[in-house]
């Protein structure tokens, strides 16, 4: 064999079918690499297999699945895909969207599904959503066009407020901005002023809240990053103590004792991946499966924590509410 030939051969591997691939004798990997927390991640992670039962595959059986969670440690990225593309895994699952960029960067042959918050096209992963055109596709949360939303949603909650505090993580630049950029704008439209504060660390996250104190902030907005999601019960228990009404992405951080969130169905996003995954390890190419756009969202509010903090919630927002815990 000539050499042009024995790297052709080698460089294809990682888009072999699941069938020809198990014919090995070893399953095909799949890298599952979140930017959360396993800690309460159990109900995503069943959303995924899930989904690849739904396209046919099952996992441990015709499919093995390594779950890697950063916990918000982004810094541990370059190195991780450069160990996930050396073994030639079979695909690379990914979310948020600074996780699908390191993913793509290093690599375009493995194939990449993601979900993503921000424009697909602007951050390089897909040349337009209906035609990728290269390794990696997935799903579209919609990240940058609700927020204006979700900030319509905490002027409903306390109309008389008007500082608004937005919480942001400096080092997921692409949320940050995007964040930045959305709610600056709809703050504009609503007659709002936004005062921005940034936590990369358990301990900024602490320095915030005493900033945002300090500054006579009536309501907070919580940037949809992973890295609060994985520290969702430290924001909660502050946002309570110092009794500012705060909006999330996230339900889980609801869940955890946070008084309002709207945001695309994590869970449902995450089955979508699992069906993409499955599909691509059936055969299809992701440069032929067009990028998806959420279209389950939920708005959840904790009326336990509305009463701890002295809130009282509009009977019109409870209504259009799709959980309310008590």
């Amino acid at each position: 064999m000539k050499r042009r030939d024995f790297i052709t051969l080698l460089g294809g591997a990682a888009a072999w079918p699941l069938a020809a691939r198990a014919q090995q004798g070893a399953l095909p990997v799949i890298a599952f690499v979140s930017g959360r927390s396993a800690d309460g991640s159990t109900s995503v992670r069943t959303a995924f297999s899930t989904g690849l039962a739904d396209s046919g595959v099952t996992e441990d059986q015709n499919v093995t699945v390594e779950s890697h969670w950063l916990d918000g440690q982004y810094d541990r990225l370059p190195t991780l895909m450069a160990d996930l593309v050396r073994r030639r895994v079979a695909a690379i699952v990914t979310a948020p969207s600074v996780v699908a960029v390191a993913a793509k960067t290093a690599t375009t042959a493995v194939p990449i599904v993601f979900a993503v918050q921000d424009d697909p096209v602007r951050l390089g992963l897909a040349a337009s959503l209906a035609h990728p055109g290269g390794n990696a596709t997935g799903i579209n949360i919609l990240g940058g066009e609700i927020v204006a939303r979700r900030l319509g949603l905490l002027h409903e909650l306390v109309p008389k407020a008007v500082r608004i505090g937005v919480l942001v993580n400096p080092v997921n630049v692409d949320i940050t901005e995007s964040t930045l950029r959305e709610s600056s704008a709809a703050a504009h439209t609503l007659g709002l002023e936004i005062l921005v504060f940034r936590a990369s660390t358990t301990r900024e996250i602490e320095q915030a809240f005493s900033m945002i104190e300090s500054e006579r902030t009536e309501a907070l907005f919580v940037a949809a990053d992973s890295f609060f999601g994985s520290h969702r019960t430290q924001l909660a228990i502050l946002a309570a103590s110092h009794r500012v009404p705060a909006v999330y992405g996230p339900r889980d951080v609801v869940e955890a004792g946070g008084l309002m969130n709207y945001g695309a169905s994590t869970v449902e996003y995450y089955r979508q991946m699992g069906i993409y995954t499955g599909r691509v390890l059936k055969g299809a190419k992701p440069s032929d499966l067009p990028v998806i756009q959420s279209a389950k969202f939920e708005l959840v509010i904790n009326l336990q924590t509305a009463r701890a903090i002295g809130l009282a919630v509009s009977p019109d927002l409870l209504s259009i509410a799709d959980e309310v815990i008590e």
